[in-house]
């Protein structure tokens, strides 16, 4: 997947107690992830993003930005998946929910879109994976339509 000088950035900075972690994150959603995406920074973090192209209407506090799927970020005290569409579509999330314990043996740690990995060894990230393949950039759209808030 194409990659920015900014992400190359990003990435080189990322502390090295998760540096390793973080690239196999990210490798892991390249592979999985569907055709259609674009990798960008935006707000700060390395994103997969719907281009402007496909969905020029952008996101909606920001119609110049193009629309937020997947980021991942290094913070200090954990790795964090930002997926947006766990954060739409209840059966997504209550399938992530219920396959983690398959995956891992550590709790999980999530807000409304944040998937927190505080331990670098302990990432499910065949479940990551599977969880970037579940969504094609057609059935992003359509669910952000259909919640988008006017």
């Amino acid at each position: 997947m194409y990659q920015t000088d900014e992400v190359s950035e990003y990435i080189n900075n990322v502390e090295t107690k998760w540096r390793d972690a973080f690239i196999e994150l990210k490798k892991v959603i390249d592979q999985h992830i569907p055709s259609g995406f674009q990798m960008e920074m935006q707000y700060g973090m390395p994103s997969y993003v719907v281009p402007l192209s496909a969905y020029p209407d952008g996101y909606h506090c920001k119609q110049d930005t193009p629309l937020p799927f997947i980021s991942i970020a290094a913070q200090k005290k954990h790795l964090a998946v930002y997926h947006m569409g766990i954060y739409a579509d209840q059966a997504l999330l209550h399938w992530f929910e219920d396959e983690h314990p398959h995956h891992t043996d550590t709790k999980l740690n999530m807000g409304k879109s944040c998937i927190r990995f505080t331990n670098p060894n302990k990432i499910p990230y065949q479940l990551i994976g599977e969880l970037a393949s579940k969504m094609t950039i057609m059935d992003w759209i359509a669910l952000y339509e259909k919640n988008k808030r006017t």
